[in-house]
């Protein structure tokens, strides 16, 4: 049955999806687990980092004032008293005239305060005893790594939302946090529409297509940081329908369908909607591709009901469902970031609604550049396979021109706190 919808803008669509966006809650994992999670909450120094003062480097711990008069002319001559590896302490006392020889990490002797790197000094021995020759002065504190300098205690190392990689590993380790904690992931369900849709072992026959959308999808929901949970397919019979999705939102925190949310006969998920007593947040929205996405809400819990057509299920999900991945694991940056680029080939398109633009991003002496990718098609597969961008181009623009100034969409960076705003028409478009 036909329905009469009316467009609404994408950033107003991204706020409606948001007030229903919360914080997940928090579990604790083994260290050697937490690669790629994401932390529940700030990590905060619980002590100073170096704890101590400490040599950076391998050489000799000093008493700066026995080098004030060294020179290549006038070298002086100090005793080596003790060696002492990192982690041990010293057990002799020094006199004037005397150093320790230290190894990188060693905590800085009582008396000493410079080091002088092996580099700077000639070993000698002379009557059975160690010697250095140095021939330039040192000032208190030369080479000396000191305590706090790197970080404070209380200072906050990490923040919540971080996702977790190597680097973050070895602050975790650091502070001895062999129980980490991380964001619980959100589980994402996800049905496919359509008894067009064939399984990726299925000879292809004609009319029917193979199921793309479902692994993509499930492969964006991962990347996000969330659990996919894939149930199937749903066939065109409403019933079957409505049971397979009230059945699988009791198991999910959102639930994902592909497909079935236009106006033709066989698209019943509106009418699953309206069954399920959901409220329907948009069913329209002025963009390509993806007008045609539809997001409801039922008890707090969001029904995201993306395009059928893989570009336009492709952008709706990294426009409405990444955000709301990203802020449940406590992000403060879930939204795509936008930057300033320059157009770098000629796209003719009138476009009544805002388009987005499968592209590939440059950046290159200071300049972002971005190049239209493949066929701007809303059911075009391959050009996913070489976008990292998207470019928003206007409602109302009459098309682009090479060289011209637009905004671009980064799917591959870390994201922004500022949500999508449709950019300004030019203002040969305006007149």
């Amino acid at each position: 049955m036909y329905e009469q919808r009316s467009p609404i803008l994408v950033s107003e669509a991204v706020k409606r999806v948001m007030k229903f966006a919360t914080a997940g809650s928090h579990e604790y994992i083994h260290i050697e687990e937490a690669e790629g999670r994401y932390l529940a909450e700030d990590i905060v120094a619980d002590h100073n980092i170096p704890a101590f003062d400490r040599s950076p480097l391998d050489g000799f711990a000093v008493q700066s004032a026995d080098t004030t008069f060294a020179s290549a002319s006038n070298p002086v001559f100090l005793e080596v008293v003790e060696t002492i590896g990192a982690g041990s302490l010293a057990t002799k006392e020094i006199g004037p005239g005397q150093v320790y020889r230290v190894m990188t990490g060693t905590m800085m002797p009582k008396g000493c305060d410079a080091i002088a790197m092996f580099e700077l000094t000639n070993e000698l021995e002379r009557d059975g005893k160690q010697f250095i020759e140095i021939k330039r002065s040192f000032q208190p504190g030369d080479f000396v790594s000191f305590e706090g300098e790197e970080t404070k205690k209380g200072d906050v190392m990490l923040k919540a939302g971080t996702k977790i990689h190597a680097g973050v590993i070895a602050v975790l380790a650091t502070f001895g946090y062999k129980e980490v904690p991380v964001v619980r992931k959100p589980v994402i369900g996800l049905y496919a529409t359509g008894t067009e849709l064939l399984e990726l072992d299925d000879p292809l026959v004609p009319g029917k297509i193979r199921n793309s959308n479902a692994y993509m999808i499930a492969a964006q929901i991962r990347q996000a940081g969330a659990e996919p949970i894939y149930f199937g397919q749903l066939v065109d019979d409403f019933d079957q329908c409505y049971d397979a999705v009230a059945s699988a939102l009791k198991k999910v925190d959102v639930l994902i369908t592909t497909g079935g949310v236009s106006v033709g006969d066989f698209d019943y998920l509106p009418e699953i909607y309206e069954k399920l007593g959901a409220e329907v947040l948009f069913n329209k929205i002025a963009m390509r591709p993806g007008s045609v996405t539809t997001v409801a809400q039922m008890d707090g819990k969001l029904l995201f009901g993306l395009s059928g057509n893989p570009s336009a299920c492709y952008v709706g999900f990294e426009l409405y469902t990444r955000p709301w991945i990203k802020t449940y694991l406590h992000s403060d940056k879930p939204y795509l970031q936008t930057v300033k680029g320059v157009l770098t080939a000629d796209f003719p398109k009138p476009n009544p609604f805002t388009r987005f633009i499968r592209s590939k991003v440059d950046f290159e002496d200071g300049n972002i550049t971005a190049a239209p990718v493949g066929l701007d098609k809303s059911q075009v597969v391959s050009s996913l396979a070489h976008s990292d961008a998207l470019v928003a181009l206007p409602g109302g623009s009459r098309g682009y021109k090479a060289g011209d100034s637009v905004d671009i969409l980064l799917l591959q960076r870390e994201g922004s706190s500022a949500p999508f705003q449709e950019p300004v028409k030019r203002k040969v478009d305006m007149e």
